[in-house]
């Protein structure tokens, strides 16, 4: 019995850090592609921007978080930020061994996002906006992914079911009536 239990927690060991180089490949893509087009944004874009209809392209500089708070505390941004893109990539750790690929995905691109935003602070202070609506303050692609994978984790919770949630090493017996376990 001894065994089996091993091969079964060597199977899902294996599983687990599969899932867990998916979360972080995909996080690293989305932070690749964020830097790529914040590259193209500075080198293309002047302030002024260009209005194609409904979302305008316009180059701004954010010192500051989500709708820059804390730009009078740049220090304590990175900091804070660092803090939470730490939580994240463990939380995204422990997830991967156990939790539905939707919910995985939403950690993927919260985590992608943040590493984007806190990369491109770190290179000069500020975070690269380009995206505008005009009814809502410019934004970029990281913060795109921060929503949209915020977005997928309620979903993830809108769609777990209890039995779902049952690890292995914690559910209950599942014996035949009648039968006896060894």
């Amino acid at each position: 019995m001894t065994r089996s239990v091993r091969r079964v927690h060597g199977a899902d060991g294996v599983r687990a850090g599969r899932r867990r180089i998916g979360v972080y490949a995909g996080a690293a893509g989305i932070a690749a592609a964020a830097w790529g087009v914040k590259t193209w944004a500075e080198r293309d874009l002047s302030s002024a921007g260009r209005d194609d209809g409904l979302l305008q392209l316009r180059l701004t500089y954010n010192p500051g978080a989500a709708f820059s708070l804390g730009a009078d505390h740049p220090t304590l941004v990175v900091v804070v930020t660092g803090v939470l893109c730490a939580a994240i990539a463990v939380a995204a750790w422990w997830a991967a061994a156990h939790r539905p690929p939707l919910q995985l995905a939403g950690l993927a691109a919260v985590l992608g996002g943040a590493v984007a935003n806190l990369s491109d602070r770190l290179d000069d202070g500020v975070v690269t906006d380009y995206l505008h609506s005009g009814w809502w303050p410019t934004f970029n692609l990281p913060d795109v992914a921060i929503v949209v994978g915020a977005a997928l984790l309620v979903l993830a919770e809108f769609r777990r079911t209890p039995a779902a949630d049952a690890r292995p090493d914690t559910a209950p017996d599942r014996a035949a009536p009648g039968s006896e376990s060894p």
